[in-house]
Parts: structure tokens; sequence; C-alpha cells
């Protein structure tokens, strides 16, 4: 599958030793620097493409976004890996009750997507592959798994057995009655007869009426299952272990806790997880199922700056759960037209540009810590001094903003 083109980030003047890059990992509840070595590796879920793009997915490619510059600049070669989960059921949903053939809105919505990227100067991965792209080796992963004893057939349908994965559980640090609760509510299905566990998720789904399906080999026709599906294309586009495996907060559990299960069983977990927080809109998450979507096409459409849009999402740090305000983005341009002004205002007893860069580089390399760097940056707009183009450089290959 083909990405979006790759944004121009400017090479910032080095002095010294580059800070380790820290980031909160969700398992340890810790900050760790998840890739101490020279190449950082980072798989981030992707959409399923049924409704393309909201804030709250532009919110969590932003914070991986921030991390690949973060390594970058920190002088590490980054390897990103994606995915696209273009069969699945909420998109055959979608497609039925629209009355479009599920590939040709799946095509429509990536290709949404993508144009969003673009907009919002997202780094792109080197590997983006869909669900579909993946299934042979899909196929191969659970055959394997079926052949070591760590999976089962049921009904046509084959089901891991997470009582061969001793770690299970680890990821998240949920109770038994949290996992549950929450599988049932995120696509799971605790209660189905016959399953040996009733948080053994599926991996391969036996072919139904009325529903896509592939060659399985021996496991029958049918499609795979979502956890399988990202646990493969992580360790084909980077190799497993990797350093990061990130998204949304609520892909923690069942999403991540499945997948690192999987990963285990093809070659070894990630290392760390890290999540975005959760964005609210109208008092509720923002969410498809509730319809209270803000689209970032729409902004665009109507003539909305994309540097407003991503400043306006830079003022929150990335794991905090916030309310989107329509306001926010009256106050992210007010604060771009500050910055631009500002560049072409510089005298000589303003705010050392060197001390922004300095800044700028310590709040990302603490957890991406964006407000703290926006705030060094107004603070140099305020009284500008020094070499601007310094200050438009940083801001440019730290925060992904064009000044």
């Amino acid at each position: 599958m083909r990405a979006w083109t790759a944004p121009d980030v400017p090479a910032l003047p080095r002095a010294g030793r580059p800070a380790p890059v820290l980031v909160h990992d969700s398992t340890t509840r810790t900050l760790v620097e998840a890739a101490p070595g020279p190449t950082a590796r980072l798989y981030a879920c992707g959409i399923t493409p049924y409704d393309a793009t909201h804030l709250g997915h532009a919110n969590t490619y932003l914070a991986f976004d921030l991390l690949q510059r973060a390594w970058r600049d920190a002088g590490k070669t980054v390897l990103y890996t994606s995915n696209v989960t273009d069969v699945d059921d909420p998109l055959l949903e979608r497609a039925a009750a629209t009355g479009v053939d599920w590939r040709e809105l799946a095509l429509e919505q990536t290709e949404l997507f993508r144009a969003d990227m673009t907009a919002l100067r997202m780094l792109p991965p080197a590997t983006w592959t869909g669900a579909v792209e993946a299934i042979p080796e899909v196929v191969a992963a659970v055959t394997a798994m079926l052949d070591a004893g760590a999976a089962y057939r049921l009904d046509g349908d084959v089901y891991a057995d997470l009582a061969a994965d001793d770690a299970f559980g680890t990821v998240s640090g949920f109770s038994r009655e949290e996992m549950l609760a929450l599988f049932g509510e995120r696509g799971g299905d605790p209660d189905r007869p016959g399953k040996r566990h009733p948080l053994d998720p599926a991996l391969w789904r036996g072919e139904q009426p009325g529903d896509p399906s592939w060659d399985g080999g021996v496991l029958g026709p049918g499609r795979p299952g979502w956890h399988i599906e990202c646990a493969v294309i992580a360790r084909d586009g980077l190799g497993l272990p990797f350093d990061v495996q990130g998204g949304g907060a609520d892909l923690l559990f069942p999403h991540h806790e499945m997948s690192s299960s999987h990963d285990r069983f093809l070659g070894g977990a990630p290392r760390a997880h890290v999540h975005a927080g959760l964005l609210s809109y109208q008092g509720h998450k923002m969410s498809k199922s509730r319809g209270n979507l803000v689209f970032v096409s729409r902004l665009l459409g109507s003539g909305v700056d994309p540097m407003t849009i991503r400043l306006a999402l830079l003022a929150h740090h990335y794991r905090e759960e916030w309310e989107w305000e329509d306001d926010a983005l009256r106050a992210a341009q007010r604060r771009l037209d500050t910055w631009v002004k500002a560049v072409t205002s510089t005298h000589d007893d303003g705010e050392p540009a060197g001390e922004v860069l300095d800044e700028v580089r310590a709040a990302m390399a603490d957890d991406l810590d964006t407000p703290r760097a926006l705030a060094a940056v107004d603070r140099w707009a305020a009284n500008p001094g020094g070499d601007a183009d310094v200050v438009v450089a940083a801001v440019d290959a730290l925060l992904g903003v064009e000044v």
C-alpha cells in the first residue's frame, strides 16, 4: 500500500550529547527510554477506513509523528510501520448500510486519510500495509500457532489459546473482571460457547454468507482476526521485538494486550506501549458509534489552515484526555499569526533563538511535552531576538509546524 509523501524535515544544529527521548510506557507506568539503540522501531495501529479522519485520529498520529521527530533529532534511524484494517465488521456494516461496495468504501476513506496526513505534515510509515494485503502472512502465522498448540479450531474459526502464554495480562495489568468487561465492549466475544477461555481472541474467522473471504489453506476460507493482523504486519515491517507499539488509549486492552501475546509467539513482544489520550466533543468521547466527530477534511475544506489544526492539538500533552472546543482553532490561529509576525520582527536585545531550540528539544525529550515547547516559542515570539531561522527550523523539525 502506498503511503503519503513525506514532508521535508530540516536538520538542526547539534551541540553536545543529545538527551535521551523518554516516553510514558503504559505497562510500567513510568518514563522509559523506549529506543536506547541507534535504530528506533515504531508500530502505530492504523485506521479502519470507513469514516476517516476525525480529530481523535489526528491527535493519535500526531503523537507518533512527534516521537519520530524527537528520535530523528537525537540522531537515531527511525523505522515506522503502520497498517490499514481494510476488512473488518464495522467497515462491512457501513458499506451495507450505505449501499457501497466495501472495497470502494475502504479505498475512498484510505485516500482521504492519506490526504489528511499529508496536509497535517505527518511523517509517513516506511511500510503501510493493509489487512487484505497481509492475508497470506496471517494464514502462515495462524497455521504455525495451530501446529504449536497455541491455537485451536472452533466451528470453522481459529482462536488463540491464551493458556499457552504465561505473560498474558502483563501489558495492561488489568484484572480478569476488567479484561472481561472491556473485551465484550471492544469487539470481543467472551460469551461464545465452546471457547477454552472467554478472553481467547479470534485469529481466523471462517467464511460467512455474504462476507468477503480468502483462501486460508488448511484454515479454510475466511478472513483474519484484528489482533493477529497487527502482530504480523508489525513483525514483517520491523522485526521482533521492536521498541514501541502505539495507538489511542482505548487500544491498551484488548488490542495491544492480544497483539503483544501473538508477537511473543511470533518472535518477541514490543518493549514499550505508548498511548495517546482520547478526545471528547459535546460532552462525550469522540467516537464513530456516537457520531460526535470533527473531521479534518471538513475543517480543511472550510479553509482552516492545517497548521492551525496541528497547533490546536499540540496545545495539549499527547496523553491528556480533553474536550475539543470550537474556539481552539481561533486560539491556535492567533498563536500562529504571532509566530509569523515575530519571524520578521527580531531585534538585538530580544530572547536568544538558541535558547528556544534548547528548551524545545528538552521539552520533546521529556515525554513529548508540547505545551512546554509551545510556551518556549511563545516567550521568544513576545520578544524575538537572535537568528529567527533557528526558531523556524526548530518549530518545523520538532513540532512539524511551518511558520
